[in-house]
Formats: structure tokens, C-alpha cells, sequence
């Protein structure tokens, strides 16, 4: 039916890959291109022989005339960015040159600043409806399902919608002293940056990690959470009715954050830029290259995540709470598709939103966030590709 041109090559990507490949009624033929090829040719080794073509290709996703190039030469329907989020901006503009449809799974940030926000990627909106294409942001889990869960909440249990807490528990181990589930640059940029919530319409800043609550979870049991800022906090704000208060947590062991810590102390996690044996460095980069790799995780880390929105509000004049999540299994995730359950859970919906976009169900020209689509067939979807979702109308609050 499409063409797909999966940009990136790391776990998220190998689920992405894998996804399409389980689904060739839509994805007839995919092209995974990274600036490492190996990487590529080593996905379509494993995966080849199927119903969905494979292509690999050479690409520096920083270059947008090498990615205008590539979609030149293989003509896809879609880019699908699983790359870095520095990159966002340069795939934006190949797609806009070349006038194909464009899906990510984390909003763009600068090289040089820890800063997440939607306005970089917002500014494309006309351009992109002027070219008449779609572009989808933030369709992996957290941003991505956690706004269809709003939306989905939205539309069939509340007149309106007050307060959201969006939930993401790891209670997986990789018997690593330290090591991080996605990429470590982005990992810890983003959570040694300050806490911020939402409310009565202004954010609210927090000093990092500075706020705790413990929160007992499905299939995982209690565990100690923190209030982070999260992207789809911003767009949530815009795109839920009557909404007053939207907050984002995550889980973190004390080993972590004790590592962290002091590799905060000594310097590890700067973004500054210094001068070591005469070249120039970026002290968090170095550790990124001296941590596990996020994709080796997957055959050792065993457990479960747990990620969802719990939500309060009104039906009918009546106060209402909500709870929708999905737990996903490490190992199982796993013997799937190769990747631990962090990987799975961001590029199964990746999948699932170029899905929605091929289909037309949620083609639109223009640049949108997923809560502002119909969110009853990507929940439909969720169930039949790996991620189905549970409900509670009686959820334990976190206040």
C-alpha cells in the first residue's frame, strides 16, 4: 500500500522496523537509513525474506540536502524520524522541500540548550499546509499515547477535563550499577533539567527531581515517582477542554538517582563544551559513549513499565476520575522484536501513528499533536499491535 522512510537505527528504530514489517497491508516497502549503514544492513538481515521490502541507505540526518536526496531516490509516502530530536528541524524541511508526510516521537531541542519545547516545530504549521502534508508530532508513548489516552477520555467519559497526572513506571532491571533505557544524552538532559507543571495556565517551575510521591502500580508494586517536565504537558494545555492542572511523573530508584548525582557533581552531565588533550568535548557525550548502549539492554533486563493518565473531571455535572495505562513486559518485548519493553512502547506507536496517517484516517495537511485527532482508531490499534491498554473508574489520586 506505502512507502515508509524509517530514519534512525537504534531500539526504537528496531521496533519501528519490526512493526511494519508485521503489518506490509500498509507497509508494502520501507527504506531504514542511518548514518551508520552497518546498523541498517543489520536490521534487514534479520527481517528480509518477508512480505515488506527493505531497503537500507547512508544518510546524516543533520544535512537536509542529504535527506531530500534520499527521498528523492526512494520516494516514500512518509518519513518516519526515530533519529535524535536535534534533527527534527532538518527532516521537517527535506519533508516540506519534498512534500511527503512526517511522524517523530520527540519534539526538537537545540544541541546546545536542554530545552523542550513545541514553538521550533509549531512555527511549520503554515508551510506544511500550504505543501498539503501532515506533520504528526510526539507519536511514541510519552508524548504520544499518553495525549491519545486524553484525547480518548475526552471524547467518551468527561464533559471536561481538569486534571491530568500522566504516570511512567519502570520497574525493570538490567543488573547495570547505571545505565540508561533510551538514549543517555536525551535521558539525562531531560531529567537533571528543573521540574515544571502546568496550572491555572502558567507553568510552574520545580528545582530537579525536587518532588517525590510514591505511587503503587499495576504489576510492579510501589514505587517512588517524581514530578519532571514532559513535552506534551505544553500541547495537553492547548488541546484538552476546561483543563487546570497537567503533571508528569516518573519512577527512579535510589541507585539511580544516587549515580546520577554524583556524576552531576563531578561534572559528567554538562552540555558545556570543554577543551580536554587539545580537542573540545561535550562532558556528557563522553559518558553517553561510556554507557551501555540502550538497544544491548533487551536480553537482560527483566519486568515490567507501567505507563498512563489519571485523570479527574466532570460528566453530566457529576465528578468523575479515570485511569487508563499499559503494562508492557520487558521480556516479552524482547523475544518479539529484540528490544526491551522502554523501546517497544515508543516505537510501537510510531508505527501506529505513519499507520494512521497512510490510511488517511488522520491526514490532514498541516503540523498536529496526536490528542488532536479521532483517538478510537489508534486505541483500536494499540489492542492489535502489542500495547493493549486496561481502564479504572476508581484510581488511587495522587493528592
Amino acid at each position: 500500500m506505502a512507502k515508509a522512510l524509517i530514519i534512525g537505527a537504534g531500539g526504537v528504530a528496531q521496533v519501528v522496523v519490526h512493526k511494519c514489517c508485521q503489518n506490509p497491508d500498509v507497509f508494502e516497502e520501507i527504506c531504514i537509513a542511518s548514518r551508520t549503514k552497518s546498523k541498517c544492513d543489520a536490521l534487514k538481515e534479520k527481517l528480509d525474506g518477508g512480505k515488506t521490502k527493505i531497503q537500507t541507505a547512508q544518510v546524516d540526518a543533520d544535512k537536509t540536502e542529504e535527506v531530500i536526496e534520499l527521498i528523492k531516490q526512494f520516494g516514500p509516502d512518509i518519513v518516519i524520524n526515530v533519529a535524535l530530536p536535534y534533527q527534527d528541524l532538518t527532516i521537517m524541511d527535506a519533508c516540506l522541500a519534498t512534500g511527503v508526510d512526517y511522524l517523530d516521537t520527540a519534539n526538537y531541542e537545540p544541541l546546545d540548550t536542554a530545552k523542550f519545547e513545541y514553538k521550533w516545530q509549531w512555527a511549520y504549521r503554515e508551510r506544511f499546509e500550504k505543501a498539503g502534508i501532515t506533520a504528526l508530532l510526539g507519536s511514541g508513548f510519552d508524548p504520544g499515547v499518553s495525549g491519545v489516552f486524553c484525547a480518548y477520555a475526552q471524547k467518551h467519559y468527561f464533559d471536561e477535563i481538569h486534571t491530568i497526572d500522566i504516570l511512567d513506571a519502570n520497574g525493570g532491571d538490567h543488573g547495570y550499577p547505571f545505565a540508561t533505557n533510551f538514549n543517555p544524552e536525551i535521558n539525562i538532559r531531560e531529567i537533571t533539567a528543573n521540574g515544571r507543571y502546568w496550572e491555572k495556565g502558567e507553568f510552574i517551575e520545580t528545582p530537579p527531581l525536587s518532588v517525590k510521591k510514591v505511587y503503587n502500580f499495576d504489576g510492579i508494586g510501589e514505587k517512588d515517582i517524581y514530578l519532571l517536565y514532559h513535552e506534551e504537558l505544553e500541547s495537553l494545555a492547548l488541546n484538552i477542554k476546561g483543563i487546570k492542572k497537567i503533571r508528569f511523573w516518573m519512577t527512579f530508584s535510589q541507585n539511580y538517582l544516587t549515580h546520577l548525582k554524583v556524576l552531576e557533581n563531578v561534572g559528567m552531565t554538562s552540555i558545556e563544551p570543554m577543551m580536554y588533550e587539545g580537542r573540545e568535548i561535550v562532558p556528557l557525550q563522553f559518558l553517553k559513549a561510556l554507557l551501555p548502549d540502550p538497544a544491548s539492554l533487551g536480553p537482560r533486563t527483566k519486568g515490567k513499565t507501567n505507563i498512563g493518565c489519571v485523570i479527574q473531571g466532570v460528566k453530566d455535572g457529576q465528578p468523575r476520575t479515570y485511569y487508563v495505562y499499559n503494562m508492557c513486559d520487558h521480556q516479552e518485548a524482547y523475544k518479539e522484536v529484540g528490544s526491551q519493553a522502554i523501546s517497544y512502547t515508543t516505537g510501537v506507536p510510531a508505527m501506529i501513528g505513519a499507520m494512521m496517517i497512510l490510511k488517511g484516517l488522520w491526514k490532514k495537511p498541516g503540523v498536529y499533536n496526536v490528542e488532536e485527532f479521532d483517538p478510537d482508531p489508534f486505541m483500536e490499534e494499540l489492542n492489535k499491535q502489542g500495547l493493549p491498554w486496561h481502564e479504572s473508574f476508581e484510581p488511587v489520586l495522587l493528592d
